[in-house]
């Protein structure tokens, strides 16, 4: 019988390796061999384990944090729009706003800034992992408290790690005095009367039963340009220039005084 001997041809093909969100491992007893002239990488938030050898390129890029490339506010009318843009993501759980103003209390210790204690006005959920550019906004409505504000992000991780972004600061002045109808209205036992001012003044503000006769001074101070809101309640004493009071139900009358500017509207308590 004629010897027949086989040949067996092995073909290596070198291509190019990129593995993307997941991670590929070699175990005990295995190996990866990469040719001449072929590649093997890990993408954003792969790796690449185990025994490789050959005369090939291997490489690990480090997984790379949520990447902030854009933050910016812009005043339209008595709102803020923050908009910002990430070109990737890693563990991104999402951005935390914060605010801040000159005028804000201040916080334990204090800042060398000379500005009160950072706000958070509102939560925006990230897109987790991404490696393409993601946008996102948030509009902070009718910002209350003085004419500068001051906003930054505080990017939070999965693992609750986090980071800040840039500060960023805007300013809104009103062009016109006014003073708002409280709410809610009717109230019980609690209700807030809002303000505006294009210029700083010495600001009144009392209550007075429907008859006239005045029952209490709400504010009696000065204060920047800007809005701003006077929490009252119909049982209590926080009211600067008072004592403890228990209103009855009834309409009453809220009068402003700011320099030349004087206004009045009435208020219904209901119990």
């Amino acid at each position: 019988m004629k010897k027949i001997n086989f040949i067996i041809i092995t073909m290596v093909l070198v291509p190019s390796i990129s593995l993307f969100a997941q991670s590929i491992a070699i175990g005990t007893g295995a190996s990866m061999v990469i040719p001449s002239g072929a590649d093997i990488c890990a993408g954003t938030y792969g790796n690449i384990t185990g025994d490789i050898s050959g005369s090939g390129t291997q490489c690990t890029q480090t997984p790379v944090p949520v990447e902030l490339t854009t933050f910016t506010a812009n005043v339209g009318g008595n709102n803020v729009l923050l908009e910002w843009l990430t070109a990737t993501e890693v563990n991104n759980y999402g951005f935390e706003i914060q605010k801040t103003s000159p005028l804000s209390p201040p916080y334990e210790g204090g800042d060398a800034g000379g500005r009160g204690g950072w706000e958070k006005i509102g939560f925006v959920e990230g897109h987790g992992n991404s490696n393409s550019p993601k946008q996102y906004s948030y509009t902070d409505k009718n910002p209350l408290g003085g004419s500068v504000f001051i906003y930054r992000l505080k990017q939070i991780d999965n693992d609750g790690s986090y980071e800040y972004s840039d500060e960023i600061e805007v300013e809104i002045i009103p062009t016109e005095f006014a003073l708002y109808q409280n709410y809610p209205n009717p109230f019980n036992p609690t209700t807030k009367i809002r303000y505006q001012l294009p210029q700083e003044s010495k600001v009144i503000i009392k209550l007075y039963d429907i008859l006239g006769a005045e029952v209490i001074t709400l504010l009696n101070e000065k204060k920047e340009p800007g809005v701003y809101e006077v929490e009252f309640s119909a049982k209590g004493g926080s009211a600067s220039g008072g004592n403890a009071w228990n209103l009855s139900s009834g309409t009453y009358i809220y009068r402003i005084v700011a320099g030349s500017f004087v206004e009045t509207k009435k208020m219904i308590l209901m119990k």
